[in-house]
């Protein structure tokens, strides 16, 4: 099935249906069941398709369930005209009572949910449109709600009444994908939520689903570097005066090379003409071409989206000649998201704008998201089939708080605004529990079939459904912690490490409500499981804060909720996290791997160095390697084993070569004027020469704040030394650095044992 038929985007206009198709003679209730016997059918066309004997079946299945009552599924050639019947799909039968309906116009997913005399009609577009009408119905008619794909609500009903109705509804977003572990681990479960994304496994039977060959980042899969830059070095990005394929692109104005990535592309869809889509897009890196025709054409649209979209153009043309129906997905992502002035996405163009850089605790079109805000405007002026990437997790950490339930609801109606055919909001994938993800995917997926819901009302009837007594107590908390991060001005990335906005006062409150919510529900072992899995973000946040948390109590004269034992509460979260599937604790670190990390932060904080023995608690930060950030973790930097370290272990960065990447950057907790020190040391072969690079930098205001550069000839091999920094004041923005000096080549190693902020007053 072509992609183009399914999303239907060149024939229709995207606008939502919620239409009266006045045919209907029934005023009263239908009533379908009566103390669990039904005289109704079940009837199908003899030619149903699978997923129309599926909305059957699913139909069938879920009112035994409520009403007691198995009522049969015939052909239209077995039930006569005017029995009692549910009528199904698209039959001969269903046709004829209604004559006014246009069945194109409903493309893959409308539906349609509607009474004539005694008959009720579930109906709706191919492949999908039938079994969403049989869904809508069960839940929005019957009462029906799937929560997760193990755990759901069904109604007891022996008696069913059914209400007019009278409604035909078509999504105005076509694609619609919540990437939460719930429905990306179960196709039938998507299909409930009326997902039908890429990465969903859903069988023909339930629907289907979109595909997107390559999904993303493809210049190198279409024009592989090992295969051609040997020969074609020309055909890649000039970066600096040299041509390149290390973190770089492709030279797009190479019309020799858009040549071959087309015979390419073509290949691989003979290989799947189903998909319907097929991405061309740029790597996940910058290195955007730098040649003279390139950078030309980049300064005369105004953007370095201007010679992705003029090379794409070009390739989909091609692309068309053989396959009409196609689309061409490329993306507007980070160097590429400021649409271009002057070129245009073909009719055959998908654009896939991504949010990455945003602020996600407030609304994408608010004065916070300005420049996203602004993207999506001017890419929706002139693309025809503009795809949205949202990011709604935090990806530096899953199992930590990320307070964007009160956002959600407000950007996808603004995707929805400025006709988004489709959405991808990427969650957490890989675990079963996090920061609400069982709540998020099925509020997203509520909002994405309908932008026009009430997503207050959604979270209201997940939380009852889902937590019971507990519902309110933990409405309260979500409210807590993004009024956290408001009240403190601060932003939010979906790459989040500061987590400053959660201080002792919120951390505090938040246990309060967790300890009343597990009371609430204290009788009840499901629910209290699952207030239990909930916690596990608010448990671990008071393990990656605690020692802050700790003087914070001490500073504000206030009480200190969190764990009594910080080693015990490390074990007590590992097991916790293990009995609730988590995976993942990031993206791309695993659990296990997590764990020693975890471990080393939480164990007993070691005394201050020797010379601040007499500094309060309250007056000083102990900033330890586990807080530092690894970039090119174990190959430029690591946590090393140091038995002459404060606790063990020490920031550790091999001398063969020059990037700083070794850093910790400031949070809010330490925003202040602060003594900065350093305890480092180096290891050296050589006796001559710098060793190592110590500094502050000021991202915000591109300047340095403080450097040191060690020399060979008297730190090298020696005890930690203290290096001091001086006295700075420290903003977010600010962060430390350690990086080789030099050639890269001139010693061993050197080791950070830790950071030492003393607060000046």
């Amino acid at each position: 099935m072509k992609f183009r038929s399914k999303l239907n985007i060149r024939t229709m206009a995207l606008i939502t249906v919620l239409t009266c198709i006045v045919v209907s003679t029934s005023v009263n209730a239908l009533v379908l069941t009566k103390n669990s016997k039904s005289n109704y059918t079940i009837v199908i066309a003899t030619d149903a398709i699978s997923s129309e004997k599926t909305a059957a079946k699913e139909l069938q299945q879920h009112l035994k369930l409520v009403t007691g009552a198995k009522l049969a599924i015939l052909t239209e050639s077995q039930v006569k005209p005017n029995a009692l019947q549910i009528a199904i799909g698209q039959s001969k039968r269903v046709k004829f009572l209604l004559p006014k309906t246009d069945w194109k116009a409903l493309g893959s997913d409308g539906i349609i949910l509607k009474t004539v005399g005694n008959t009720i009609i579930l109906t709706g577009g191919r492949p999908r449109g039938t079994l969403y009408a049989v869904y809508s119905f069960l839940e929005d008619v019957v009462g029906c709600r799937w929560w997760t794909p193990t755990e759901n609500f069904i109604p007891k009903k022996p008696t069913l009444n059914i209400p007019n109705l009278n409604t035909t509804y078509i999504p105005k977003i076509k694609c619609r994908e919540a990437s939460y572990r719930n429905p990306s681990s179960s196709g039938v479960f998507a299909s409930k939520l009326k997902l039908n994304g890429h990465w969903y496994s859903i069988k023909p039977e339930y629907g289907g689903h979109y595909s997107i060959i390559g999904w993303c980042h493809t210049f190198y899969e279409l024009i592989p570097p090992a295969k051609y830059f040997a020969q074609h070095p020309e055909w890649f990005s000039e970066v600096g005066g040299k041509r390149t394929d290390t973190n770089a692109q492709l030279c797009l104005s190479n019309e020799e090379m858009r040549k071959e990535l087309t015979r390419n592309a073509l290949e691989l869809i003979r290989q799947n003409p189903t998909a319907g889509i097929i991405s061309i897009s740029q790597n996940d890196a910058n290195g955007q071409c730098e040649c003279p025709k390139c950078k030309a054409i980049e300064a005369e649209e105004g953007s370095p989206s201007g010679p992705v979209i003029r090379f794409v153009n070009a390739v989909a043309a091609d692309i068309e000649k053989e396959y009409p129906d196609f689309l061409v997905e490329t993306l507007a992502y980070t160097y590429t998201r400021k649409a271009p002035s002057l070129a245009k996405p073909r009719h055959n163009v998908l654009i896939r704008l991504c949010s990455i850089e945003a602020d996600f605790a407030r609304p994408l079109d608010s004065p916070a998201n300005a420049g996203f805000r602004d993207d999506v405007v001017s890419w929706s002026s002139i693309a025809p089939n503009l795809f949205i990437w949202n990011y709604v997790a935090n990806f530096r950490d899953f199992i930590m708080p990320h307070p964007t339930t009160q956002t959600l609801g407000e950007d996808v109606r603004f995707f929805a605004k400025h006709n988004v055919v489709g959405v991808f909001e990427q969650g957490d994938a890989a675990n079963e529990v996090g920061d609400f993800g069982k709540l998020k995917a099925w509020m997203l997926a509520h909002m994405l079939w309908n932008p026009d819901a009430d997503e207050a009302k959604l979270i209201n009837t997940f939380m009852n459904g889902y937590y019971g007594p507990a519902a309110p107590y933990l409405a309260k908390y979500l409210d807590l912690i993004h009024d956290a991060v408001l009240k403190r001005n601060q932003s939010l990335s979906c790459f989040n490490r500061d987590f400053s906005y959660l201080g002792i006062e919120e951390m505090n409150e938040a246990t309060r409500i967790f300890d009343s919510a597990a009371d609430a529900v204290k009788s009840d072992p499901v629910l209290s499981s699952r207030v239990s899995a909930e916690r596990l973000p608010l448990d671990h946040a008071w393990l990656l804060r605690y020692t802050i948390l700790k003087r914070l109590s001490v500073s504000n004269n206030l009480p200190f909720l969190g764990p009594k034992d910080s080693v015990t509460a490390c074990e007590e979260f590992i097991t916790a996290a293990k009995k609730y599937k988590t995976l993942y604790i990031a993206e791309g670190q695993s659990l296990e791997t997590y764990e020693p990390k975890l471990r080393l932060l939480c164990q007993a904080p070691p005394a201050p160095p020797t010379e601040f023995k007499n500094i309060p608690d309250t007056d000083y930060a102990d900033i330890q390697e586990n807080l530092f950030r690894y970039y090119w973790s174990g190959e430029f930097s690591m946590i090393a084993d140091d038995p002459s370290a404060s606790n063990g272990k020490a920031g550790k960065s091999p001398g063969n070569h020059t990037k700083w990447a070794l850093q910790w950057p400031v949070t809010t907790d330490v925003t202040g004027k602060w003594h900065c020190y350093v305890i480092a040391r180096c290891e050296s072969k050589q006796s001559t020469g710098n060793a190592f690079d110590i500094g502050i930098w000021d991202e915000t205001n591109s300047q340095g704040l403080a450097r040191i550069t060690v020399p060979l000839e008297t730190d090298a091999n020696k005890p930690y030394k203290t290096y001091d920094l001086g006295v700075h004041q420290l903003n977010p923005g600010t962060y430390f650095y350690f990086a080789p000096n030099g050639d890269g080549t001139t010693y061993d190693a050197f080791y950070i044992d830790r950071i030492f902020l003393v607060k000046e007053k």
